[in-house]
């Protein structure tokens, strides 16, 4: 892929990402995540989203803080370094292509949780059910850049009215961003310095357009109908990095 065509993707996947997380409540990670697993390989490619997916969650924290329920953010938040760890801990000790077919599996398998498990799960009840998501979201977002999926089966399990879910998700995103990015960078688990500025310059742009794109066309668009648009787009970047990943193991 040539460099222009590169800069180009990386705008494209982190302007729809920012666009649909405005919308629907998450996006950012789900699109952009595979995409740049591809890219820049599946550890920086994950760190520069989590980099991304962090400052896109503080700014739209900021837009929607009257709707964050701050209790449960409260439960969730702090338990994502329970999980973080032993993700970061996990990308030192395997090949990159281990972790990107770690990437793909676990983004399909909790699209799948995400699409189908509501009509299975008994309405969860007190705080563990809310601290497990938190550690599950912790570990997925630092292999994968997704913390989104593994909270949202709790939040549709919990019957979440979808604007609290979607806006409380913005400020849990901005810690687990934050958290795994630390983790790994103490742990020596994956370094930036070797990241095209480019590639920095793209996804800033493409985040600022994603979330302006997303706020005219919030009025607009049904939150479940973008929903099910992200998770679709999402499943195919997933299938994509997990059969990249093991084409790299069988060569």
């Amino acid at each position: 892929m040539s460099a222009g065509l590169t800069v180009f993707v990386v705008f494209l996947s982190v302007g729809i990402g920012a666009c649909f997380q405005r919308i629907a409540g998450m996006g950012v990670g789900l699109l952009a995540g595979p995409v740049l697993s591809l890219i820049l390989g599946p550890v920086e490619g994950i760190l520069v989203v989590n980099v991304l997916a962090a400052t896109n969650a503080l700014i739209t924290s900021i837009n929607v803080r009257e709707d964050i329920d701050w209790t449960k953010f409260w439960l969730i938040a702090p338990a994502l370094i329970f999980g973080a760890v032993p993700g970061a801990l996990l990308i030192r000790a395997v090949k990159p292509d281990v972790v990107l077919v770690l990437v793909g599996a676990l983004l399909l398998l909790a699209l799948a949780l995400v699409t189908f498990g509501r009509r299975f799960v008994p309405e969860p009840h007190g705080r563990i059910p809310a601290v497990t998501s938190g550690v599950v979201g912790g570990f997925m977002n630092t292999l994968a850049g997704i913390a989104g999926p593994a909270i949202t089966v709790y939040a549709q399990a919990a019957r979440w009215e979808q604007r609290v879910y979607a806006a409380t998700l913005q400020p849990i995103f901005f810690v687990s961003g934050i958290i795994s990015f630390a983790i790994k960078e103490f742990a020596g688990a994956a370094e930036l310095g070797g990241v095209n500025g480019w590639i920095w310059g793209a996804g800033a742009a493409g985040m600022v357009l994603g979330i302006y794109t997303g706020v005219k066309l919030s009025p607009r668009i049904s939150r479940t109908a973008a929903h099910r648009i992200a998770l679709l787009l999402a499943a195919l970047g997933g299938a994509t990095a997990l059969l990249r990943g093991a084409a790299g193991l069988l060569d």
